[in-house]
């Protein structure tokens, strides 16, 4: 049950993620018939300011950490990852503690790497901004970072991928403490979808895998250039003048995975930019994209990106006029 939620505050946190766990988890809508939260900003030196991510504000914390001893939540709004390095070690010993007590930690975005410094993420799946996703798995090895979700619920410790999809956890979070017609009723007020569906991969841009050599980059150019080709690894051979066993080898060392992939990549690259741009039907797009069929769009579309291609127009394309 959350009763008690106490936000830790890092120097440079980002104002957007601590406003959401504040608009979740702040504000009194007790006139709505919803349940009311103890909530504490807290931080190593109660009084102090910490400088924001947004030039000209300063945030004071008027709590100290010991309001996290007994929280029910512990609540670790985004920071620029780097500052993990110089962590004030008291923030970092008081969110392990108050874990070890039985306290549900949510962390937004960046947050992850305090809960990473505090040896939460270890044996564990994670998630934060798709940005960082590699940075945290090299900090955290011990950690299983998923980069696609929005969130990653583990039980006492809550996850989520960049600036909006901490909203998607608090909810979540809301919802599996409180039932979803609390949850419902906060989106409401905020004006949100109480439960989003997809994950953070629609938001990615994939550009093309760089060459570490000069030897294929031509190819890789002509490739991008003609993606409604029907190219095959043999075909690919001949035009690069090498065996087929020999260009599929050096792609793989050049661009760290397989010509088919690379392709399959570029097209749904392709793909997105026409959904958001031009108002084709699926048809077409998937023949001036490569897949052939719609269908074959349909399926590779989903599996990269997370959601359907019809949906994705809905959400990212511009009306054609």
């Amino acid at each position: 049950m959350l009763s008690k939620i106490s936000v830790v505050l890092n120097d440079r946190l980002a104002m957007f993620e601590f406003g959401v766990v504040c608009e979740v988890f702040g504000l009194d809508r007790t006139a709505d018939g919803l349940p009311a939260f103890d909530f504490r900003v807290c931080g190593a030196e109660p009084g102090k300011p910490l400088r924001t991510s947004s030039p000209g504000i300063a945030v004071t914390p008027e709590y100290g950490l010991e309001e996290l001893r007994d929280a029910d939540l512990v609540a670790i709004p985004a920071f620029p990852f780097h500052v993990a390095d110089k962590l004030d070690r008291r923030v970092v010993d008081a969110v392990r503690d108050a874990s070890e007590r039985g306290a549900t930690v949510l962390t937004v975005c960046s947050g992850a790497f305090l809960a990473g410094e505090a040896g939460l993420l270890d044996g564990r799946k994670c998630t934060t901004h798709w940005r960082y996703v590699d940075e945290l798995a090299q900090r955290f090895p011990l950690a299983t970072v998923d980069p696609d979700v929005l969130y990653v619920d583990e039980g006492n410790l809550i996850t989520s991928a960049g600036t909006a999809a901490g909203i998607d956890a608090c909810l979540h979070l809301v919802r599996r403490e409180l039932g979803s017609n609390v949850a419902n009723a906060v989106a409401r007020r905020m004006v949100v979808p109480p439960q989003r569906d997809g994950g953070q991969r629609q938001f990615i841009e994939r550009p093309v895998v760089d060459c570490s050599l000069d030897s294929l980059s031509e190819t890789l150019h002509w490739m991008e250039q003609h993606l409604e080709m029907p190219h095959t690894v043999d075909s690919l051979a001949v035009r690069t003048s090498m065996s087929t066993r020999t260009f599929a080898r050096r792609f793989a060392a050049e661009t760290g995975t397989t010509p088919v992939k690379w392709l399959t990549g570029q097209r749904i690259l392709l793909a997105k930019q026409l959904l958001e741009e031009t108002d084709l039907d699926l048809e077409s797009l998937a023949n001036r994209c490569g897949f052939g069929s719609g269908a074959l769009l349909r399926h590779h579309f989903q599996r990269l990106v997370g959601i359907a291609p019809v949906e994705y127009r809905r959400r990212f394309g511009v009306r054609v006029s």
